[in-house]
């Protein structure tokens, strides 16, 4: 049994334990975990990491050293307009307090217990990028997508957390690039207009500088790049060879920055396999309440094996808490192409 069927199989077994719990409980809250990165070519060298291949860390359990309890006094709290000045023209200006509401990690409340989460989820991503005395560097590890099976995993909500929290790392800044050019779900919750060009557009003209579709947001250290314009031929942009040379650039000119990639479902489109060949990492979101076990087989085999995964477990339950609970709410409709709706329900569809 390989090493990636192995951490499905602890996946599944986790979610029945974890389902378990809560039903004898009554009750319970839900939250966010991470098996290691998992995957390697079988002739390359398996690299150690501080958790082993299939374990997961539940690291929102109360009482456990990660758990915060998520209410934090006034005088702790930031105010969005305290996190940059002076203000760009063109900045993109985050809607914190609609991703509070939507449950998500906010730099305003850095000690809640979605951010220790997010902590503990980063960090074998960024020791994988800089490496140390044990953990060899991955190349290209700066390049990271967030990705899963199928619509409503969670990608998208993990994608922004994560993004939000390595730019709160005092030594990096991160570039968001919204790659699920179908439905620009994450631009639209992050506040980018809709009519933003991006990555598509740059792709389209030999010419462009991707630099000029990079847009500064309320966050110092958090750039986007936009999905841009619609096309029915993104599949062939995005396999192209100036999308090679793009990623290359974007991983080589700055050491310091960390480029973080919501990608389309692995099973419902073909552009996600496409981008998953530039990759140096992958995150991969799984739904403990609702993503099939054979989705999860069948995805991963869309990812080369040459290729750094980790599996993230999203909405694991954790046992009852009567001061805290958090929970993560995805609601969408059916993944299509051809348009985007302006509108979408609350919640991170993706």
């Amino acid at each position: 049994m390989s090493i990636i069927e192995k951490a499905v199989n602890a996946l599944g077994k986790g979610k029945d334990s974890g389902r378990g719990n809560a039903d004898q409980a009554g009750t319970g809250a839900e939250g966010a975990d991470l098996a290691n990165t998992v995957q390697r070519a079988e002739s390359g060298p398996v690299v150690n990491n501080p958790v082993n291949a299939g374990d997961s860390l539940h690291v929102g359990d109360p009482g456990s050293a990660a758990y915060f309890a998520e209410s934090q006094s006034e005088a702790e709290v930031v105010t969005d307009t305290e996190l940059v000045s002076p203000d760009p023209a063109n900045m993109v200006k985050i809607p914190f307090k609609e991703l509070r509401e939507l449950g998500m990690l906010t730099p305003a409340i850095p000690r809640s217990a979605i951010a220790e989460e997010y902590r503990t989820i980063k960090r074998p991503l960024l020791v994988n990028i800089a490496g140390d005395a044990v953990t060899p560097a991955i190349p290209h590890g700066n390049l990271i997508m967030v990705t899963s099976a199928l619509e409503g995993d969670g990608k998208t909500f993990s994608s922004i957390c994560l993004a939000l929290s390595i730019a709160m790392e005092r030594e990096k800044n991160v570039l968001f690039v919204d790659a699920d050019t179908a439905k620009a779900e994450a631009g639209r919750m992050l506040g980018v207009p809709s009519t933003s060009p991006g990555l598509i557009d740059v792709l389209e003209n030999e010419n462009a500088r991707v630099s000029d579709f990079i847009l500064p947001t309320n966050v110092e250290k958090l750039r986007i790049l936009p999905a841009g314009g619609l096309h029915t031929h993104a599949n062939e942009l995005l396999a192209s060879a100036r999308m090679h040379k793009l990623m290359l650039q974007l991983s080589e000119e700055d050491p310091n920055r960390v480029i973080v990639f919501d990608s389309p479902p692995l099973l419902l489109t073909t552009e996600a396999a496409v981008l998953a060949s530039f990759m140096g990492q992958i995150v991969f979101v799984v739904s403990s309440d609702s993503t099939p076990q054979h989705a999860v087989t069948q995805a991963i085999e869309h990812i080369g094996e040459d290729k750094m995964v980790g599996m993230l477990l999203n909405r694991a339950r954790k046992r009852t808490n009567p001061y805290s609970y958090y929970t993560y709410e995805y609601r969408g409709g059916p993944y299509g192409y051809g348009h985007r709706s302006e509108e979408s329900s609350s919640g991170a569809g993706n």
